[in-house]
């Protein structure tokens, strides 16, 4: 089985330009490809994360891959899902959210020895004349044909500013611009781009009379055809300051039954034989599929170390309650009014809701407990000295647990 083969039977394959083209050059090792990122935060998440496994998928084939950094498009941004225009970056965020991108993905890519490139497109956007490019690169591109493309429908109706309607001659530029520069004759991205990329194909082959393959990977959803990645606080993310390696590992072991198996298959690196004898697990093996997702997701992001850390933590607490190992959050005396604080707060402090009114709504549904103890009243308080050395535990809900301890 080639890796295009593999690809298409772990259902990671969208759409394609030319399906024998691209199964030929991956097959053989012949892509040099690229995906784009665009440096929104100082992080990586969930999100990106199915990109990047495809990447050391194919790099492991024998394929070149090249990080391409937003940094020029960042400065525009992705209209593409938004419904709203989204905020401008300093050249100063953009850098940092750059550099942070490199450390995290080199857990995937081997960057050495010219295996893959990591490259930013404000090196050659930054750069362009308005006049040239108007001349030289918008000539290519139809207005009417570009207002038919799903991601500017979608912000049409709320009104698209001049700036994002732009956006998708950006990265056709891109496209063009690395085809010349490393030779790069393939673009990978999410299936809401791809009217983006076939854009590039178009303009690599007006401009220089040569032909570029594209190819989306299926959006990570759920059985709700929602995108994953996203908790009550926010992003899951793949810096361990922002999403601990526990709360990592407990998101992944929390995935309903029915989106277990299909994220094994399309995010793990186990072979498909040993996946495909999953297929037929129901009830309690559903659980050891999701520890098996859990550890081997945590494995590849934090190493394994953090891995059988997060596992064992995960199963000590819900085993016998241990709270040697879970994660925990620190209070500070001007968390305290007069001593106390109320129970909504501590929730929020936490980290286990983003708002007063989530916390009230756990009180209310009876889902929150104190040490053990289920608390009903929104009104009740705590002591300072509840917090020194050992600390409570916090609960939320049937798996969500948080130690609180007073920081000294």
């Amino acid at each position: 089985m080639g890796i295009y083969e593999e690809l298409q039977a772990r259902g990671l394959i969208a759409q394609v330009t030319d399906e024998e083209e691209i199964r030929e050059l991956i097959n053989n090792g012949k892509a040099t490809f690229y995906i784009g990122f665009d440096p929104t935060a100082d992080s990586l998440h969930v999100g990106h994360f199915m990109a990047l496994c495809l990447m050391k998928r194919l790099q492991m084939a024998g394929n070149k891959p090249i990080a391409l950094i937003g940094g020029g498009t960042g400065y525009i941004g992705d209209p593409s899902g938004r419904t709203d225009m989204r905020s401008m970056m300093t050249p100063e965020q953009i850098q940092h959210n750059c550099d942070c991108f490199k450390k995290q993905m080199s857990r995937f890519i081997d960057f050495s020895k010219g295996k893959a490139l990591m490259v930013n497109n404000a090196d050659w956007l930054l750069d362009l004349n308005y006049i040239e490019l108007l001349r030289e690169v918008g000539a290519h591109f139809s207005v009417n044909r570009m207002l038919t493309a799903e991601c500017y429908k979608q912000r049409m109706e709320k009104g698209l500013s001049f700036l994002e309607f732009n956006y998708m001659i950006m990265q056709a530029y891109d496209f063009y611009a690395l085809y010349q520069k490393y030779g790069c004759n393939l673009q990978f991205g999410g299936d809401d781009q791809w009217s983006n990329m076939l854009a590039g194909t178009e303009l690599i082959r007006r401009k220089l009379g040569k032909d570029a393959s594209a190819m989306t990977i299926t959006l990570l959803l759920n059985s709700e055809g929602k995108k994953m990645g996203k908790t009550q606080s926010g992003a899951v993310w793949l810096d361990p300051e922002k999403t601990s390696p526990f709360d990592f590992y407990q998101y992944w072991r929390n995935v309903a039954d029915a989106d277990v198996l299909k994220c094994i298959r399309m995010l793990t690196f186990l072979p498909l034989e040993e996946i495909d004898k999953m297929d037929s697990w129901e009830g309690a093996q559903l659980n050891t599929a999701k520890e098996i997702l859990a550890y081997e997701l945590t494995k590849l992001v934090h190493g394994e170390e953090d891995a059988k850390k997060a596992q064992e933590s995960a199963r000590a607490l819900f085993s016998q309650g241990s709270a040697a190992q879970m994660p925990t959050a620190e209070l500070e005396d001007g968390d305290f009014t007069d001593g106390k604080i109320d129970i909504l707060t501590l929730l929020v402090k936490s980290g286990l809701v983003p708002s007063k009114s989530e916390a009230r709504r756990a009180v209310q549904q009876g889902g929150t407990s104190v040490d053990g103890e289920k608390v009903t009243d929104i009104a009740i308080s705590y002591g300072q000295d509840m917090f020194v050395k050992e600390g409570i535990v916090l609960k939320k809900g049937k798996k969500n647990f948080r130690k609180i301890i007073l920081k000294h």
